[in-house]
């Protein structure tokens, strides 16, 4: 999972977050998160500008049943391997300046589908190197990349989606190469948009 010092989002002497239900075993808290956060992707999605608040509200809405600082910008600093993500000193000027260039960018309306997938490459990567929450970051980046890219007119069709070939773009991506999330972003494309 993360790795974090005296992380006041785990139980002490754990890595297991705190939780809702309690739950202290990681397996037992992945399968309740899996089901609930499931149940909750069921339901229509927060609407918004497509700006932080209405990613911060995707968030809440998906880990509600889960944890109490759902939608909540994490106050620790976290890492995955040898890389860190954006200390969260720097987490609302750093969502502040990359949803203000999606909005400068007219929420990438009007881009071919090519066009499209690449410039939300950059935007899901940046949002990614960002981890603005404690856990949860892939699934409501996700689907926060659903929203956006129907409003731009290039629905995704998520079912074909390979998770681990997209984590190995995610990956890609972080170390700078946006060029195989572009790719995984286009096979997404639904018909509509070819």
């Amino acid at each position: 999972m993360y790795e974090g010092l005296a992380d006041p989002y785990c139980y002490a002497g754990a890595t297991v977050l705190k939780n809702m239900r309690g739950l202290r075993q990681q397996a037992a808290l992945d399968k309740f998160e899996a089901i609930a956060t499931a149940k909750r992707a069921e339901e229509p999605l927060p609407t918004g500008a497509l700006g932080v608040r209405h990613y911060r509200a995707v968030h809440h809405h998906l880990y509600q049943d889960i944890y109490r600082w759902a939608g909540r910008f994490r106050t620790v600093r976290i890492g995955k391997a040898e890389s860190m993500f954006c200390y969260p000193e720097h987490i609302p000027a750093q969502m502040r300046a990359l949803f203000a260039n999606l909005r400068a960018k007219r929420f990438l309306r009007g881009l071919t589908p090519d066009a499209f997938a690449a410039d939300a490459a950059r935007f899901l990567a940046t949002l990614n190197a960002i981890h603005a929450f404690g856990d949860g970051n892939g699934r409501a980046q996700l689907a926060f990349l659903a929203l956006l890219a129907g409003r731009a007119g290039h629905p995704l069709a998520l079912d074909p989606l390979d998770p681990a070939a997209f984590l190995a773009a995610m990956i890609a991506s972080f170390q700078g190469d946006e060029r195989l999330l572009a790719g995984q972003i286009r096979n997404l494309i639904g018909r509509s948009g070819r």
